[in-house]
């Protein structure tokens, strides 16, 4: 596809694959452990044209942590700001996003950021719902109207994957209900929260959610906002602090392009001034991060002008 972008995708795709061999993908998730670490690919999206690199931009990938950001727009838009942030903080922290010792730090003790896996976890106890399967059907749908695509679902493999190896979430949510910040049921909860993590997009999905968000919550495709501009302002601040776990200070001074990051090698980014940026590429460094994802973010932002700072 022609557009602006031109040559330059396909060169800073070349460049970064040297860097895939740095990294290793998420085998803790076996469902993951079987990507191909050396794929990377890229979808920026401007409201008329998709660009795409070369390679299988149109391979599927699931969210994962990247879903966090799309829980919390859903939560603030059922609850408001008030009530979610009673369940969940603001500041960032510099420890692992599946770390507990803040929680048993905190007073009162409740995660730090709803991107930090304990705060997703509170966060995804408050999307409304009266089943399971009530709750995954609005978050899809949500994740629908923000792509464009209709046909978006999640993988089943993926999910019983997580689920079965979720110790440590389960962990963190007994510790949370132990302290009044989660109800109900532990394993219903993490039901949800690895179908929500196993939602499959592509770059180009990616890309036009980047895209929603970076326009204040709205989608060329679509006749209404789908999220409220300040929400999708709160999102995406959250993404600046907090989107890259315990490496997004360093990405802010690189990059300082909002954006947030999952354990399957995705990486969304919003670019204030309707853009939107899609990546894939499972090998991943110790902070759980795309290698070469990282670096082509870096190349993009220093090509094009787009850091916020």
């Amino acid at each position: 596809m022609v557009c602006r972008y031109g040559d330059d995708l396909k060169m800073m795709v070349e460049q970064v694959k040297q860097y895939t061999s740095e990294g290793k993908v998420a085998d803790y998730i076996p469902a993951l452990s079987v990507a191909d670490p050396s794929k990377v690919a890229v979808a920026i999206y401007d409201g008329n044209d998709t660009c795409f690199s070369e390679g299988n931009f149109n391979e599927k990938f699931t969210l994962q942590s990247i879903s966090k950001v799309l829980t919390l727009a859903l939560a603030l838009m059922d609850h408001g700001e008030k009530y979610v942030f009673s369940k969940v903080g603001m500041e960032p922290t510099g420890d692992p996003f599946n770390s507990i010792s803040k929680l048993e730090t905190q007073i009162p003790s409740k995660p730090l950021n709803p991107m930090i896996n304990a705060g997703a976890l509170a966060v995804s106890s408050l999307i409304k719902g009266s089943s399971n399967e009530e709750k995954l059907e609005r978050l899809l749908q949500f994740v629908r109207d923000l792509s464009g695509n209709d046909q978006i679902s999640y993988n089943k493999e993926v999910a019983q994957s997580e689920f079965e190896t979720a110790d440590l979430n389960r962990a963190l949510s007994y510790f949370m209900k132990q302290h009044g910040v989660l109800t109900g049921d532990v394993d219903e909860l993490l039901d949800f929260y690895t179908k929500q993590c196993a939602i499959e997009v592509n770059c180009e999905d990616l890309a036009k959610i980047g895209f929603a968000l970076a326009n204040q919550g709205k989608h060329p495709l679509q006749k209404n906002d789908i999220i409220p501009a300040e929400i999708a302002r709160l999102v995406k601040t959250f993404m600046v602090t907090c989107g890259m776990y315990n490496a997004s200070g360093e990405f802010a001074i690189r990059v300082g392009i909002p954006a947030k990051s999952g354990v399957s090698g995705g990486i969304v980014g919003a670019v204030p001034g309707n853009i939107g940026i899609g990546i894939y590429g499972p090998a991943l460094d110790k902070k759980g991060n795309s290698v070469a994802g990282m670096r082509l973010l870096e190349l993009l932002s220093s090509k094009y002008h787009l850091s916020i700072f």
